[in-house]
């Protein structure tokens, strides 16, 4: 018996030595190219149990580089409804010596809010290992339970490029009569189902040995070419509150009605008052404008993520009375305005970011969108409105919901629609500037530069500010022109619906130009240079301009008097798929006149045509350094 139990001892001792033998050397050196962390095992396990989810994710990562420890660092995000049960783990080195252990205690615990945030309770607990030398390992494990069955994380075995995987599996279990929907993007693996111990259905992937993904300028969305897993509940609980959907016109029904509806009632007074601001108006447009006006002067924006908060509006009339509100809150109060003088209106979920994240047409969830507009259904002219900005112009998106599907949800239920894009034809930059250069080589002129569509905002950090903090931005717009001294500027706003910027500006510069032996040097752009970008071979992903637009730029300078250029011809005229690059320079009446326009037009374009946008952005760049010099007659 002595010997049966030492022989099971040295098995078992084997086996858990075994199961974190995190020794480099074992990662097959297939794994390794353009790698900068390798996902040893990691095993996310997802159960839903009364009315709650239960997340259990355990994570073993080796480090390689630098360039590793963010993917390394563990944030574990919770509030009042997702409340962390359990967090620790273990560090190794590169021989897969364990080196320390650390638990929740060690963790930072910060509010993870924003500064305009007045009532969320959003926090996350982060750690980030300090170990001085690489490659290191580090492993963890927590646990989280979620208070509602309506959203759920998805799953992404590899959610970054630079980050390879020797295994990592997912499992989501639920009792048989919950069901569910899931949808599969980018996977290697297909589902296996089957049922566990418990008696729960389970529903598993598994990933192993997938190669890191280099990194490459001017790629798609990562949803696009990363792998990932999504699954949506069919009947959920979400703060109390039942509800069941298939697609996206049942998930919209829910949400009016369970989260919008009778919240739009107004005091009396503010509904007379909306009336009498609208007196005479017959145009719906220029109606919802007025309102949209009055809205924008009377609220501000303060997010609130608290309990249902995160997707139920306050209401109308609390908004009334605190002038304050989230994107929420503040859509759901304009609605109401508007629908006290009969406008209607939807309440529209969108993935607000300068990306372009669509909702996904084949696959209805909560967990879509993050930030909430409003829609003006008005017959051929839909238009749409930001209502956390007190500044945008009525209709103006900007970029950060454009062009993108969004979940209009209506009485009728949910509506997929497209928000306006803005081409490189309405993203316009026109500057025109007359300079004048003297024989020491000081600068001075006027300089006015028009902006449109998504560049409006261009300038928008120098509206309303003091002079002095104005001119410190300018300086750092306009880098290249040492010695800027700005005596004078004016902004204007003209606030379509595809708004236009104008700024004026007087300036001077000292020693602009360089004098040399009698001789002055300068660069003819001194405000609107390309940069280069680096050239990868072997490219994999398609090129992917998320956001085109149009930049043209004319400077004319007034030579000092007895002085002429003596400079090469600039003379160059490129036309691409994916854009246009003209520049020139010529010489009339002691004047030298400088033209440039780079337009960028969006889009996805073949993979092998990034060697050719890099060699356009080479050529402007290359312009955009031309020097001058100037020597006496």
């Amino acid at each position: 018996m002595r010997k049966v139990f030492t022989v099971l001892l040295l098995l078992v001792t084997t086996l858990a030595n075994a199961q974190v033998n995190y020794d480099i050397s074992l990662i097959s050196k297939e794994l390794l190219p353009y790698a900068s962390a390798v996902i040893r095992n990691q095993s996310v396990y997802t159960e839903v149990k009364d009315n709650n989810t239960l997340y259990h994710i355990k994570t073993a990562i080796t480090v390689l580089n630098k360039n590793g420890d963010d993917i390394a660092h563990i944030a574990v995000w919770y509030d009042k409804s997702n409340v962390i049960k359990s967090i620790k783990g273990t560090t190794y080195n590169e021989f897969g010596k364990l080196t320390g252990k650390f638990s929740e205690k060690d963790f930072e615990d910060v509010n993870a809010a924003n500064d305009f945030s007045l009532f969320e309770d959003s926090r996350v607990k982060h750690f980030i290992p300090s170990i001085g030398s690489y490659p290191y390992t580090i492993e963890y494990e927590y646990d989280v339970k979620s208070k509602q069955t309506l959203n759920f994380r998805d799953w992404e075995p590899n959610p970054y490029t630079g980050l390879a995987v020797e295994k990592s599996s997912f499992t989501f279990a639920c009792k048989p009569d919950f069901n569910i929907r899931y949808k599969e993007i980018n996977m290697p693996a297909k589902v296996n189902t089957g049922t566990n111990k418990d008696g729960l259905k389970t529903y598993t992937w598994q990933v192993s040995n997938l190669k890191a993904l280099r990194s490459e300028p001017y790629s798609p969305l990562s949803e696009t070419y990363l792998s990932r897993v999504k699954i949506a509940p069919q009947n959920f609980v979400y703060a109390g509150i039942a509800g069941s959907f298939t697609n996206w016109n049942q998930l919209g029904h829910w949400s009016y009605d369970k989260l919008l509806a009778n919240r739009q009632a107004l005091p009396p007074q503010t509904i007379e008052q909306v009336k009498v601001l609208t007196a005479g108006i017959t145009d719906v447009k220029q109606k919802a404008k007025k309102i949209y006006e009055y809205m924008q002067g009377k609220t501000r924006y303060i997010s609130v993520q608290v309990g249902i908060g995160g997707y139920q509006p306050f209401l109308a009339a609390d908004v009334d009375k605190l002038n304050y509100g989230d994107c929420k809150a503040l859509v759901n109060y304009t609605q109401a305005l508007l629908k006290a003088v009969n406008i209607d209106s939807w309440y529209c979920v969108v993935y607000g970011d300068n990306s372009k994240v669509s909702m996904l047409h084949d696959f209805a969830s909560m967990n879509q969108g993050n930030h909430v507009i409003l829609c003006l259904p008005i017959k051929n002219d839909t238009t749409y409105l930001e209502c956390t900005s007190q500044k945008i112009p009525f209709g103006f998106l900007s970029d950060f919901t454009d062009d993108r599907t969004v979940l209009a949800c209506t009485p009728e239920g949910g509506k997929l629609l497209h928000t306006p894009k803005y081409t490189s034809q309405d993203n316009l930059q026109i500057r025109k500037a007359g300079f004048i250069i003297d024989k020491d080589g000081a600068l001075s002129g006027d300089m006015v530069t028009t902006y449109k569509g998504t560049q409006y905002d261009n300038p928008e950090e120098l509206v309303g500010e003091p002079l002095t903090e104005q001119v410190k931005t300018l300086q750092k717009m306009y880098t290249n022109i040492s010695n800027l001294s700005i005596e004078k500027l004016d902004i204007k706003q003209d606030k379509k619906q595809i708004p236009i910027a104008t700024e004026s500006i007087k300036l001077s510069a000292r020693d602009f130009a360089s004098a040399d032996n009698g001789k002055l040097y300068f660069t003819l752009n001194p405000v609107n240079k390309q940069r280069s970008i680096r050239d990868v071979r072997n490219r994999t992903n398609p090129v992917y301009i998320n956001r085109g637009y149009t930049d043209e730029d004319e400077i004319v300078y007034t030579l000092p008097a007895g002085y002429h250029p003596d400079m090469e011809p600039l003379n160059i005229n490129l036309t691409k798929p994916f854009g246009k690059f003209k520049v020139s320079a010529t010489i009339s009446d002691g004047k030298l006149i400088y033209k440039r326009r780079m337009e960028l037009i969006d889009g996805t374009y073949d993979k092998d045509s990034y060697h050719d946008l890099v060699e356009f952005y080479q050529t402007a760049a290359d312009a955009d350094s031309y020097n001058v010099t100037l020597v006496k007659n």
